[in-house]
């Protein structure tokens, strides 16, 4: 991760300038263990298949992942010029840690391991997301997902 000094400017002075949304309550959040839980992940690397378009620049779309696609199969289409892709060059699973899951449904940590996981672009600002959010929330509904793993790059 790059330190607010290292990135260049103007780049540094628009992610410094973007307000951080605040909420005027907690959420106080109840349910089932771990154990009985069906996670997806939501990552913020703009992943897409092999061949699939980028993410535009500034893009505040969700992107739906089938588990059924094979993580080597992803690309990074995150457009910033700071982020680093060596640790995804190695393994897939720093940014998307689908066979980390899977290891963990297979023990028992965890009660299952979501049909669709979601990507979206990261340094997109919060406010033009809701959309987005509420898109991959209706879609976990549906799936019985009840759980996400956040993979924030």
């Amino acid at each position: 991760m790059a330190r607010v000094e290292d990135i260049p400017q103007p780049t540094r002075d628009a992610a410094v300038s973007i307000a951080c949304p605040s909420f005027d309550t907690a959420p106080f959040v109840t349910g089932p263990a771990l154990s009985r839980r069906k996670v997806a992940i939501v990552s913020s690397a703009a992943l897409i298949p092999r061949g699939a378009q980028p993410f535009p620049i500034g893009s505040a779309e969700a992107r739906f992942l089938p588990a059924s696609i094979p993580p080597n199969d992803l690309l990074i289409s995150h457009v910033s010029i700071n982020f680093d892709r060596t640790g995804f060059q190695r393994d897939v699973n720093v940014v998307y840690p689908l066979d980390r899951l899977h290891e963990m449904a297979a023990d028992g940590v965890i009660g299952g391991v979501a049909d669709t996981h979601y990507t979206v672009m990261g340094s997109t600002d919060p406010v033009g997301m809701t959309e987005a959010a509420d898109r991959i929330a209706a879609q976990m509904r549906l799936e019985g997902a009840d759980t996400v793993l956040l993979s924030p790059v």
